[in-house]
């Protein structure tokens, strides 16, 4: 044996030792990854008709970066009106098989909720329509009462796993709830 054979023998040893020591659980965490929402759809249908259907729409494709989202509005919304809201969420970045993630979030409802902000001076006012399986808000299905005349922006937010209960959440307010945005989208609009 050399000289050489005993360090070479201590190096193998503690190689073997280092790779061989780990985290031992056998039970690796999965994380939930977020769905890729490409296009959002809010649909305002006047109540008791009279009025046009009004749809905020933003699409984005190709996701971040690349081509600017398509961003609209269709219909004029009218003063003193009160419409039922319902919004769609869609992954169509591969147009050959879209997703609609709106299943998705009433699946899981209990880790969702969206928000409604208004801002400009944009005469509107926002209400729940439905909750989670807790009785909590969830926001796919809105009220929304137009006041005088006005011009301003509505922000819609998608939270994932918010604090619900948090003191100070409102419809307009996701600040307390925490949690991750799944997309946040502004509309200029005016009636």
């Amino acid at each position: 044996m050399t000289r050489s054979t005993p360090l070479f023998l201590l190096l193998l040893v503690l190689s073997l030792l280092i790779c061989g020591c780990g985290d031992d659980d056998d039970d690796p965490v999965i994380p939930n990854e977020e769905e890729v929402i490409t296009d959002l759809i809010y649909t305002l249908i006047p109540a008791g008709g009279g009025s046009e259907t009004v749809v905020f729409s933003f699409k984005d494709p190709d996701g971040d970066g690349g081509q600017d989202p398509q961003i609209t509005v269709t219909g004029d919304l009218m003063a003193n009106t009160t419409y039922s809201g319902v919004i769609q969420l869609l992954n169509a970045s591969d147009p050959s098989d879209v997703e609609d993630i709106t299943l998705e979030v009433a699946e899981e409802n209990t880790e969702h909720q969206f928000f409604y902000q208004v801002g400009g001076g944009l005469d509107l006012t926002f209400n729940y329509a439905d909750t989670d399986e807790e009785g909590n808000p969830l926001g796919i299905l809105t009220t929304v009462a137009t006041g005088n005349s006005s011009t301003g922006s509505l922000t819609i937010i998608l939270r994932h796993e918010p604090d619900k209960g948090a003191a100070g959440i409102t419809i307009g307010n996701p600040t307390p709830a925490g949690g991750e945005t799944d997309i946040e989208v502004s509309f200029e609009t005016s009636f």
